[in-house]
């Protein structure tokens, strides 16, 4: 069954983030690609994730396509105006990519190649509005098209540091909505009680809610997290948890199963982040009996 077959029936999903290559070898990527074909829905491919230089999102899931996987294109407006983003989303469509994801992209700063310079030419909003001008024949200058498009639309929802700006946050989720969002995908999720709070305020939504499940891969990683990550309700006894453990990658493991399982029960759909441990995936799916 499709990602949006399941997304409309109300399947449980179950995706898995797969960073394209740095450079033109994707043996490794294949690889671990290989490892998880058959047990998840689809692979969510980033743009650039942490604004760190490699292989685009619409290479990277052409490459994955070819690997017979279902794909998730991510796609934000920071490296490309509205020209750019437009071509690229009609190639997405041409390369057989059928789902995209609207994200805002990591700022520059954080990356390596800090002396670049953001397009930033529109929002999330106005690509969101421009994706369904494309699915209705039109460009973002009123200029018909030649065949239309046809995709299942996600957004992003950014970590809230507070009960404001979660409200603040979910407003914009519900013009993005509007704009034809059809899904969405929430920061990592480490506390489940947190999480089903969250839930009961975004049901009014309508869509379904897909949430991140973070490999931590370590007690410094976790700290990291719990101490500069607004919004990340990470529970002290997570990090006990790591930090008393003689095993700690299975212990990261077994975590990130655990939440998956809560998850069942609470949302549509998990994805799975594990950066750079893909070889992982197996372990989690295994343990958390996907």
């Amino acid at each position: 069954m499709s990602f949006q077959k399941k997304l409309v029936s109300g399947d449980f999903v179950v995706l898995a983030e797969f960073d394209p290559p740095k450079g033109v070898d994707a043996s490794d990527v294949v690889s671990n690609l290989m490892r998880v074909k058959g047990r998840v829905d689809g692979v969510v491919v980033p743009e650039m994730a942490q604004a760190v230089m490699r292989m685009s999102a619409l290479g990277g899931a052409a490459l994955m396509q070819q690997q017979g996987m279902e794909t998730i294109m991510q796609i934000c407006s920071r490296d490309r105006n509205r020209l750019a983003l437009q071509g690229d989303i009609l190639a997405a469509y041409f390369l057989d990519i059928r789902n995209l994801l609207v994200v805002p992209g990591e700022e520059i700063i954080y990356g390596d190649h800090i002396d670049a310079k953001p397009i930033l030419d529109i929002d999330e909003l106005t690509l969101l509005r421009a994706i369904k001008g494309l699915q209705n024949g039109v460009d973002m200058a009123g200029m018909e098209l030649k065949g239309s498009p046809e995709f299942v639309t996600g957004c992003s929802i950014k970590p809230a540091k507070n009960e404001m700006a979660l409200e603040a946050e979910l407003k914009l989720v519900q013009k993005k909505v509007k704009e034809g969002a059809q899904f969405l995908v929430t920061p990592p999720v480490f506390n489940i009680p947190v999480f089903e709070d969250f839930m009961t305020k975004a049901k009014p939504l309508g869509i379904p809610v897909i949430a991140t499940v973070f490999l931590l891969k370590s007690v410094g990683v976790a700290r990291y997290i719990a101490t500069n990550v607004p919004g990340a309700h990470m529970p002290d006894e997570m990090i006990t948890r790591l930090r008393k453990s003689p095993d700690r990658i299975t212990e990261c493991v077994t975590i990130a199963a655990e939440l998956v399982k809560s998850l069942k029960e609470i949302c549509q759909g998990v994805q799975l982040v594990t950066m750079g441990w893909e070889n992982r995936l197996p372990a989690i799916l295994d343990a958390a009996k996907t």
